[in-house]
């Protein structure tokens, strides 16, 4: 792995160090060399049908390149000389979010705004889906010519790529506005080289009523504020700690419950636990929760504004279970009979990585990352046989999740926390260590942030993509011959983990041979935790230890897929359909009384397409292409299988659902529309306004018999604890499937080889234990 510095200094744009593109899958191709030849992409803002015609407005016929060979044929296809090194999905280079600041501070009107700019967020401003074309078609693997329309001069040739674009949201502390900024990155490279930046602000819009996300500065000074507060420090005295390092102050965002929440002021209300004398390295500081302290942070100007000890709750005792580190678990020895498990790749991984694009067992994609929603993967296809590329999917990825919790007591009725889009999942992932978060042959990937004040951070190892073994992918024995295949299946991960207060999330997209595609979340980490007066139990809750019990709470994750199933750039040709299978009534259809069948309904619109799962008729759902059929006729798709599966157990007037309508179904089926990105809003902290999102986009019934589908797929648990989850919980998991479904025409398993099976009796240690079966000759000789 590249240095986090070196990685800070690479040229995205015009730099030359592009020969690593594998120029050989256009092999076939005549290279040209090629004069940059300017394009105006300013007024490009086409839609619909209008696209194919700017496809082809930003491209050149063959004969008009300057410098073109004279022998070049009319069919060949001329390849860029200059190749360029950041493919327009990829995330922001550390360079190019630097460059991307110091534009929008440099715009700002005078010294004492530019001083008060707090940069929450700069991302890539993800270009339109056109412009993607442009660079798989002639820039950049999988180098796919066909993917652009041609003209009447023959074959045509993009002369360049557009300037990437980044979006900046921006925080003004002293005004406590919020603005977004979309930044053109024209020479990233003048800033790499000690230059000045070459950037160029596009736009700019103040967004009036809303609170960006938290950020961990933030965390830290609400911290500090909280303890250096004579009056906190009173209370925690009174419960015996005087010992402020001792203390830890978790920033909660307040949610919206009423007018004293409104985002006129940018509000905190944290959480208090208090760690115990120790000399464990990890000191289990959530085992402590300090109640009946009540505190509100104005964080624009970082002060107190409201605090109250409302009740002396007595501190829970030190409980000696924990703690959960080695040698401090229960009976404080770890266990000694856990041998080796070695994962070996003698020939190396099946996978092959070109910067961001990823090609392995037919598959290919590329990987983002985002600072909300963390791991994004981009353009999903299947490479079959002899029908070449077949898309799946745009874009994929975890846009929010939320998490409510049951008990209506202070302060947990008020735990609603918006971990997305009040956090971040991406800026709060963590940096992977190799043989702990992954095993096997290992690919990592860096991600780059911006922090509160505008400086770059990196996240080293913060993607993971491996390949496991998953057991068996397919087996059949015959009887009567005795013989047998069997193929062992294998999947490849990406994956990656964030930490948010207390609960740790690992997020996974697990990729199959049989052209399944599994998304997956695991949820580990500390109970959020509750006191309890001596003698007192809560039914909303269990209690897990002395003085402490743990709250029924509920997660939910929303998983955004931007469809493409067998659809070309431009094309929208997919539709929903529902599928619900069903008991044929008795009668002369049903004389056995056994029949029954899967009956389809077609979501013809967005209000018809709120659904919810029903585990009694096997609910799942097909996304198909309205104009490709399989060799039975049939409609290819690519169907979403529902995991287990809950709804909100809260009342209809719950407060959070002001903000997380969205949860009140497990389905949403919208049209894809650019700025639709998030489910409760761009701005869920401290929201007042009802249903926005989802909810509120729905309300347009557009319709969805063809287009291009977004499917919103809410998923959740139900948490009841255990005290088996503490002190750390194990690992729960929850998630869903898509798989095909008429895509192809038989299993795209069944030319996966078979495995070296070898059995050497002298290094298996449990040969004693294994039974081998005779063949039974008097069957054979009958047959």
């Amino acid at each position: 792995m590249a240095t986090a510095s070196k990685k800070a200094t690479s040229c995205c744009i015009g730099d030359d160090s592009g020969s690593s593109i594998r120029r050989e899958a256009v092999a076939a191709v005549v290279a040209a060399p090629a004069a940059d030849v300017e394009q105006d992409w300013g007024g490009v803002g086409v839609v619909g049908d209008g696209k194919k015609a700017a496809l082809a407005s930003l491209s050149l016929p063959v004969e008009q390149i300057a410098g073109a060979s004279a022998n070049a044929s009319s069919k060949g296809m001329p390849i860029m000389l200059k190749a360029q090194t950041c493919h327009p999905l990829d995330p922001l280079s550390a360079a190019e979010i630097s460059v991307a600041v110091a534009t929008v501070r440099a715009a700002g009107a005078t010294p004492e705004v530019r001083d008060s700019m707090r940069f929450m967020e700069v991302v890539l401003h993800e270009p339109d889906k056109y412009v993607v074309a442009l660079a798989d078609a002639y820039f950049f693997p999988p180098f796919q010519p066909s993917l652009l329309p041609r003209t009447k001069g023959g074959p045509v040739i993009p002369s360049k790529l557009p300037p990437r674009k980044a979006r900046l949201v921006v925080y003004n502390r002293k005004s406590n506005e919020t603005s977004i900024w979309i930044v053109e990155l024209s020479e990233v490279h003048a800033a790499t080289r000690g230059g000045h930046h070459r950037g160029k602000v596009i736009s700019t819009q103040v967004v009036p009523d809303i609170q960006p996300p938290m950020d961990a500065v933030e965390y830290a000074e609400i911290e500090a504020a909280v303890k250096d507060f004579p009056l906190f420090r009173d209370a925690m005295k009174k419960r015996g700690v005087e010992d402020m390092d001792l203390v830890m102050v978790d920033a909660w965002c307040v949610g919206y419950y009423g007018e004293a929440d409104a985002p006129s002021r940018r509000l905190a209300k944290p959480l208090i636990f208090c760690r115990t004398e120790s000399d464990c390295p990890m000191e289990n500081g959530y085992a402590r929760p300090v109640e009946g302290i009540y505190i509100v942070v104005d964080m624009q100007n970082m002060v107190i504004i409201e605090f109250e000890d409302r009740k002396l709750v007595p501190l829970p005792p030190a409980d000696p279970l924990r703690n959960y580190t080695p040698g401090e678990t229960r009976g404080g020895v770890d266990r000694s009979d856990v041998k080796p498990l070695q994962i070996v790749q003698p020939e190396g991984p099946s996978f092959r990585v070109n910067g961001k694009y990823v090609e392995w067992q037919k598959w290919n994609f590329r990987i983002g990352f985002t600072p909300r929603e963390g791991l994004v993967i981009h353009s999903v296809a299947y490479v079959d046989g002899s029908r070449g590329r077949r898309p799946v999917a745009h874009r994929l990825s975890f846009v929010e999740m939320v998490v409510p919790y049951g008990d209506p007591n202070e302060p947990h009725y008020r735990k609603n926390a918006f971990d997305a889009g009040e956090d971040g999942l991406g800026k709060n992932a963590n940096s992977l260590k190799k043989g702990c978060d992954c095993l096997g042959f290992i690919k990592y990937f860096d991600a780059h942030f911006t922090n509160f004040t505008g400086g770059v951070e990196t996240i080293e190892n913060c993607v993971c993509l491996h390949e496991e073994d998953h057991g068996i992918l397919w087996k059949h024995q015959d009887w009567r011959t005795g013989l047998s295949e069997v193929r062992r299946s294998r999947r490849l991960t990406v994956s990656f983990i964030c930490t948010v207060a207390n609960y740790e999330y690992g997020f996974f997209w697990h990729f199959y041979q049989d052209g399944k595609i599994e998304a997956e979340v695991k949820l580990t980490g500390i109970l959020s935790l509750g006191a309890l007066q001596p003698g007192e139990s809560r039914k909303y809750g269990t209690t897990i230890a002395p003085g402490l019990y743990a709250p029924v709470h509920q997660h939910f994750f929303v998983a955004r897929m931007d469809m493409a199933v067998d659809c070309k750039p431009g094309e929208a040709f997919n539709q929903v359909v529902e599928v619900n299978t069903k008991v044929e009534k008795p009668g002369k259809d049903n004389v056995h009384n056994n029949a029954f069948y899967a009956e389809e309904k077609l979501l013809r619109s967005e209000l018809q397409a709120m659904r919810d799962c029903d585990s009694l008729s096997a609910r799942h759902w097909i996304v198909r292409n309205t104009r490709t059929v399989n060799r039975t006729g049939q409609l290819t798709g690519f169907k979403l299988v529902p995991g287990s599966n809950c709804l909100p157990l809260a009342g209809s007037e719950a407060k959070f659902l002001r903000r997380a309508a969205f949860l009140k179904h497990n389905l949403w089926v919208t049209p894809y529309a650019r700025d639709e990105m998030f489910p409760g809003g761009e701005f869920p902290n401290q929201n007042p306004r009802v249903g926005e999102g989802l909810a509120t986009w729905v309300k347009q019934n557009r319709p969805l018999e063809e287009t291009n589908i977004v499917l919103w797929y809410v998923f959740g648990l139900v948490h009841v604890p255990r005290l088996e989850d503490w002190p750390v919980m194990p690992v729960e998991r929850i998630g869903f499937m898509l798989q095909p479904h008429g895509f192809f025409n038989c299993s795209p398993a069944v030319d996966v080889p078979p495995n070296a099976c070898e059995l050497d009796g002298k290094d298996n240690d449990g040969k004693d234990n294994v039974v081998v079966k005779p063949t039974q000759p008097g069957l054979l000789s009958k047959l």
